[in-house]
């Protein structure tokens, strides 16, 4: 049995408001002709505070790739390690019962990856496995839980520790005008989060099946243009429209388990945008609370992208968890466009009722 424990997560220090997001549109793209349009969509997506790893006088500016790549480095290595130990406190395990680490970004980029460091920093024992995963964007959250729950299924006495480190901001492209752009430049922040998947006991969500969807033929619908500047985010307007494909995929990962998708207990939903959520409450015909979590860190974090799902799950054991035996659904959304989804029960001291 594999159990997905209680997740740290934290966010920089630095603040950002939806006002002061506004403020800056207006500042910096005045004779922009699309700027009402990109406002009014800004404002939509109910992001009220996003967090960041720099001033934004700093954030605003634009010193190069390798200079951008460095601060990556260096706020991971600054930040990474206690929000790791928060995790493994939590699990009640050191970081001698870890097998395997679990690294997603999309935000940076080092090679060998943070997960060496880690090892060496924090003494993890010299043969735990090193899993990186770069391109998957916001749905690399859910990807990790569903590897970490496949090399515990293999490994029934291992232990999985993931962690995501996104420093969003850190991709602000100054000279990227198009709406998407835009709005990206109001949706997007910074949090780092992680979590361990233990193999045997733990309190949290007991794994049962997992799986992937990717929709065909929209593998450019969201995408980094990697240039001398750095990575250039595209987003097609068409992605708010991906829940209505992406929701069969849901209810048949549920209904080869025996469950019905729009009948479980709770719901850890990648906050991608408001349209994201009102959608999936539509296609899965459940109620809109059902994905409160997701909405919170939307509305006090921004999407902060492979962090989000973690970050939900945290929310969902602030709430004080759910009953042993409850059943859940746990999915983050990515390019692709992919899904990476799973189900599982709660537990309680390795115990589900």
């Amino acid at each position: 049995m594999a159990t997905l424990c209680r997740p740290s997560v934290s966010v920089p220090e630095h603040v950002i408001t939806m006002e002061e997001t506004l403020e800056l549109a207006r500042e910096h793209h005045a004779g922009h002709p699309q700027l009402p349009l990109a406002l009014r969509l800004i404002e939509n997506t109910g992001v009220r505070t996003r967090h960041i790893v720099q001033p934004i006088e700093e954030t605003l500016k634009h010193p190069g790739f390798e200079d951008r790549n460095k601060l990556y480095e260096r706020e991971a290595k600054s930040r990474v390690p206690a929000v790791i130990q928060r995790a493994l406190d939590d699990a009640e395990l050191l970081t001698s019962d870890i097998d395997v680490i679990i690294y997603v970004s999309c935000t940076g980029f080092m090679m060998p990856s943070l997960t060496a460091w880690l090892i060496n920093e924090m003494d993890f024992p010299s043969n735990t496995r090193q899993l990186p995963i770069a391109q998957l964007g916001c749905a690399a959250g859910g990807a990790a839980i569903n590897r970490a729950h496949d090399f515990c299924t293999a490994y029934p006495e291992a232990n999985a520790l993931i962690v995501a480190c996104e420093f969003c901001s850190l991709c602000y492209q100054p000279t990227d005008l198009g709406i998407g752009s835009l709005l990206s430049n109001g949706l997007f922040g910074d949090g780092i989060a992680a979590a361990v998947v233990r193999g045997q006991g733990g309190t949290g969500v007991k794994l049962e099946r997992n799986g992937s969807y990717l929709i065909p033929k929209t593998e450019d619908w969201i995408a980094y243009d990697v240039r001398a500047t750095g990575f250039h985010f595209l987003l097609d307007k068409r992605v708010p429209t991906t829940m209505e494909p992406l929701a069969p995929a849901l209810h048949d990962l549920a209904g080869n388990h025996g469950w019905n998708a729009s009948e479980l207990d709770f719901y850890v939903i990648h906050a991608g945008g408001p349209r994201i959520l009102d959608d999936l409450s539509k296609f899965l015909v459940v109620e809109p609370g059902a994905f409160r979590f997701s909405r919170s860190t939307l509305t006090e974090y921004g999407n902060i992208a492979s962090a989000v799902v973690l970050d939900a799950l945290r929310r969902l054991f602030d709430e004080g968890g759910a009953r042993p035996g409850d059943r859940g659904l746990l999915a983050g959304f990515g390019p692709g466009i992919t899904a990476e989804m799973t189900v599982g029960r709660w537990v309680q001291n390795g115990e589900s009722d």
